[in-house]
């Protein structure tokens, strides 16, 4: 059943990102800078993004209503986090997470193709409010995604700088590591994420109030989605007020990140695997 139009197209954004990382490692490998130069390898992204945007606008607002999943939710988390990139990418020294911000666009983009989501609301779609409150809700999740992202190159560089100095204190790093800004520029970035991000989640978790019975017919469900959701939240909250009032950094913000993260996606990608895979439910 070709519900959202990827057996026709949608092969198209992930063969896409697949022939960029190509490109990218051949020009690592051969060190030539001239087989795809900076500016090309972002013209490059902006096309694909402009690809896979209208795609995935068409396959979930269609004419037969509202239709998603969970591989529709991390193709979209995954398009915000890469879209973002790019912008920021022309004023902030991030090209340390274009790698695996592309790794994961590959990776979600393919899953709609086999998991071609469900029907969850026939008139949902004509509501502009809800329409404008789960572009928010994307963009918010997308924009946590690449701190989340940030936050793991954290780590492996943390790790392999202690390992550095513990066994060769003169030596050098892996060449790819040897790019990456200094750690508290890192950090930095990785809070200006944060802030914009959680800043669009409270406005996500507090208003989808208001929709719930566009999606569910109810006043209110609260179910396993919006305890995961509030869960999250407040552990985002934790976190950026630990961040003002103690000046938490290093590894205990780090894990605090990417712990927060993971109960975000039980929330937005996980309800949903759990009913359309393990449970075969809509």
């Amino acid at each position: 059943m070709d519900i959202l139009g990827y057996l026709g197209s949608g092969w198209l954004p992930p063969a896409l990102y697949l022939f960029l990382l190509l490109i990218l490692s051949w020009r690592a490998k051969s060190g030539n800078e001239f087989v795809i130069s900076g500016w090309l390898t972002q013209a490059s992204i902006f096309v694909i993004l402009i690809l896979h945007g209208i795609e995935l606008h068409d396959s979930v607002f269609t004419s037969q209503g509202f239709i998603f999943g969970f591989a529709q939710d991390l193709s979209l988390i995954a398009w915000v986090g890469l879209a973002f990139y790019w912008f920021q990418s022309w004023f902030l020294p991030i090209a340390s997470l274009l790698w695996m911000s592309i790794l994961f666009a590959l990776f979600s983009s393919l899953l709609p193709i086999f998991f071609p989501g469900v029907l969850i609301s026939p008139t949902a779609v004509s509501d502009p409010w809800f329409k404008a409150h789960f572009i928010v809700a994307t963009i918010s999740v997308g924009l946590l995604s690449l701190a989340a992202m940030q936050a793991m190159l954290m780590s492996v560089y943390d790790r392999a700088l202690h390992r550095q100095l513990a066994i060769v204190p003169n030596g050098r790093l892996a060449h790819w590591l040897e790019d990456l800004p200094p750690l508290m520029t890192m950090e930095g970035l990785l809070f200006n994420l944060l802030y914009v991000g959680f800043a669009l989640l409270t406005l996500t978790v507090f208003s989808g109030l208001l929709f719930s019975q566009a999606l569910f017919g109810k006043p209110f469900v609260f179910d396993h989605k919006t305890i995961f959701a509030m869960i999250s939240w407040i552990l985002f909250a934790g976190l950026l007020i630990a961040r003002w009032w103690v000046g938490l950094r290093g590894w205990a913000a780090i894990r605090w990140v990417l712990s927060a993260y993971v109960v975000l996606l039980l929330a937005y990608v996980g309800s949903r695997f759990v009913l359309e895979v393990v449970l075969q439910k809509a």
